[in-house]
C-alpha cells in the first residue's frame, strides 16, 4: 500500500508537472503570437521589395536606351552640320566668282546674263540646301535633348527606387531580428521602414516631387 501510495503522488506530481508546462506554453504562444504577424508582414515587404527591383531595371533599362538614342541623333547631327558648312563654302565659293566674273563682264550681254542666270540658280541651290540641312540638323538635336532628358528623369528614378529597395532590405533584417529577439520595438521599427520605402517607391512611380523624401 505504502509503495502504491507514493506512485499515486508521483503520478499527481507528474500531471501536475504537466499542467504547469501547458499551461506555460499556451502562455509563452499567446504572449508571441504577434509573431506570425510579423511573420507574415515580412512576406509583404520582400513582394514590395521584389516589385521596387522590378521596377528599378526597367528604369535602368530605359536611361541606357535613351542614352543611345541621344548619341545616335547627336552623330546624325553632327553629319548634317558637317553637309551645312560644306554647302556653305560651296555657296562661298561660287558667291566669290560671280563677283570676279562680273567686274571682269567678259562677253556679250546675252552671255553675262546667261552667266548671271547660272550663278543665281547654283546660289539658290545651296542656299535652299542648307536651309533644309539646317532644319533636319535642329530637329536631330531637339530629339537628342529629348533622349537625354528622358534618360536622366529615367535615372533619377532609377535612383530613387534603388533607395526604396535598400530600405525594404533593411526593413527585412530588422524583422528577422525580432523573430529571434522577440523584441517587438524592433518590428514597429521593421513597419515603419517599410512604410517609408513604400512611399519613396510610390513617389517614384507617380513621379512626384523629389524634396517630399
Amino acid at each position: 500500500m505504502e509503495d502504491l501510495s507514493k506512485e499515486i503522488v508521483e503520478l499527481k506530481e507528474f500531471i501536475a508537472e504537466l499542467k504547469a508546462d501547458r499551461a506555460a506554453a499556451k502562455d509563452k504562444e499567446k504572449r508571441e503570437a504577434w509573431t506570425k504577424y510579423t511573420s507574415m508582414s515580412i512576406v509583404v515587404i520582400a513582394v514590395l521589395a521584389a516589385i521596387a527591383t522590378q521596377r528599378g531595371g526597367k528604369y535602368s533599362s530605359t536611361t541606357l536606351v535613351e542614352l543611345n538614342k541621344s548619341t545616335f541623333n547627336q552623330a546624325k547631327a553632327s553629319d548634317k552640320w558637317s553637309q551645312f558648312q560644306a554647302n556653305s563654302i560651296k555657296q562661298n565659293l561660287y558667291e566669290t566668282m560671280h563677283d570676279v566674273v562680273v567686274k571682269e563682264g567678259n562677253g556679250t550681254p546675252a552671255q553675262v546674263a546667261e552667266r548671271e542666270e547660272k550663278f543665281k540658280a547654283k546660289i539658290k541651290k545651296y542656299t535652299d540646301t542648307k536651309e533644309d540641312t539646317r532644319k533636319e540638323a535642329t530637329a536631330l538635336e531637339a530629339l537628342r535633348d529629348e533622349a537625354r532628358e528622358t534618360a536622366d528623369q529615367s535615372s533619377r528614378r532609377g535612383g530613387g527606387m534603388g533607395l526604396a529597395v535598400s530600405i525594404f532590405q533593411i526593413s527585412i533584417a530588422m524583422g528577422s531580428i525580432c523573430l529571434v529577439t522577440k523584441k517587438k520595438w524592433l518590428w514597429y521599427l521593421s513597419m515603419g521602414l517599410a512604410g517609408l520605402a513604400t512611399f519613396k517607391m510610390i513617389q517614384v512611380a507617380m513621379d512626384w516631387p523629389a524634396w517630399l523624401f
